[in-house]
């Protein structure tokens, strides 16, 4: 089992940055790809961005330029670096995680943009 807590959501201006942390209850080198995502209301989650153990990210195209996924094992946390943040990337975010060949999923956490 794996255990994954978000956090860093919260109400930001267009334009605007936030970073998301994603805290994961077992050792990050023992995760497999990690994951990005989110849902706003009424819409189906969907893939923001991942990461594979080496370091290889992948973004969807709506956010490509705009954020960072990384995953630091010294602070053995995901992160999700969100910059010129727009009113249509108001969502609840989620981090997923692979081991075992289980996907588990945090909580979620809301981020809010003003226009």
């Amino acid at each position: 089992q794996v255990q994954l807590v978000e956090s860093g959501g919260g109400l930001v201006q267009a334009g605007g940055s936030l970073r998301l942390s994603c805290a994961p209850s077992r050792s990050i080198l023992s995760l497999g790809t990690m994951a990005w995502y989110r849902q706003a209301p009424g819409e189906q989650r969907e893939l923001v961005a991942t990461v594979i153990p080496g370091g290889t990210t992948n973004y969807a195209d709506s956010v490509k330029g705009r954020f960072t996924v990384s995953r630091d094992n010294a602070k053995n946390t995901l992160y999700l670096q969100m910059n010129s943040l727009k009113p249509e990337d108001t969502a609840v975010y989620y981090c997923n995680a692979g081991y075992f060949r289980v996907t588990y999923w945090g909580q979620g956490t809301q981020v809010t943009v003003t226009s």
